[in-house]
């Protein structure tokens, strides 16, 4: 872990990959309760149509009834009047069953990309929350825009599954870069999560953390908790390897803190694993990986 935390400043982020089943939820949530404790109070925005956020944090009935992501997306009504609150310090403006009609109806709204900017984050950022987390869809379109314009910065959660490859490189290709070439888009971090096999065999964990610990163009995104040096990988194949073991490890706590409809430091304060979120919170805070 570093040593020292540069000054720390109001952030907006977006935790996206274009594929489904990949931990985005529970690395929002988790996210952002950090973020809402060590500031006093962050705001997380579920934009995912499957509602996974607003179900595990005990919102399932604001998913329905009137649509409120369209009144303040479309309408411009105010924000404040449909944030909920999940703890002393997080707060949530809940997704919505009928989000499909807000991605239709911003198709020919105008500055159709920038209404979460204007109408939420602008307003809020930096006034009323410290940091902002919005959990975006695995696909693309106009709410997903929406979600990187506002906020600029760019989290990826991993998950030691087939396809992660092509996960990552349809986001960097079909969000990332697009979105560059209108305005400015940092990614903070690539998050390798629920991992749960051994190192020193040919598994899922280890190809995926051989990959975003080898690559140069993706190295400097992982995490500590993540990292792994060649002499790591040397120490590992040769069982002397006595780390903690890299990556967000699946745990049944995190588990059951959804099935709780809680974040997990409230479910289980004593998880190792909040050590992780902690680090991707300071990530977040500082604008990038620190070494």
């Amino acid at each position: 872990m570093p040593t020292s935390e540069p000054e720390k400043s109001p952030r907006a982020v977006a935790v996206n990959v274009l594929k489904g089943g990949f931990g985005k939820s529970t690395t929002a949530i988790n996210l952002a309760r950090e973020l809402g404790g060590r500031n006093g109070t962050a705001l997380l925005i579920d934009l995912d149509d499957n509602g996974h956020t607003t179900f595990n944090l005990g919102y399932r009935d604001r998913y329905e009834g009137d649509n409120h992501l369209q009144q303040i997306l479309i309408d411009g009504t105010d924000p404040a009047n449909h944030i909920v609150s999940v703890t002393d310090s997080l707060d949530l403006l809940p997704s919505h069953e009928a989000l499909e009609d807000v991605e239709t109806n911003l198709q020919s709204a105008m500055a159709s990309s920038q209404r979460l900017h204007r109408n939420v984050v602008d307003p809020l950022l930096g006034d009323s929350y410290d940091y902002i987390v919005v959990d975006t869809p695995a696909n693309r379109g106009k709410l997903n825009d929406n979600a990187l314009f506002a906020t600029k910065h760019l989290i990826v959660p991993l998950r030691p599954e087939s396809g992660w490859e092509s996960g990552i490189t349809q986001t960097n290709k079909r969000l990332i870069q697009e979105a560059r070439q209108y305005f400015d888009l940092d990614l903070l971090a690539l998050v390798p999560t629920d991992l749960s096999e051994r190192l020193d065999h040919d598994t899922r964990d280890r190809n995926l953390l051989y990959a975003l610990n080898r690559r140069e163009d993706l190295a400097q995104y992982v995490p500590n908790f993540a990292r792994l040096t060649p002499s790591d990988w040397d120490a590992i194949d040769n069982g002397e390897y006595n780390g903690e073991l890299p990556g967000i490890r699946h745990r049944a706590s995190i588990d059951k803190a959804h099935r709780a409809r809680q974040p997990l430091r409230d479910y289980d304060p004593e998880c190792d694993q909040l050590a992780c979120y902690a680090e991707l919170a300071q990530i977040v805070e500082v604008g990038g990986v620190v070494r």
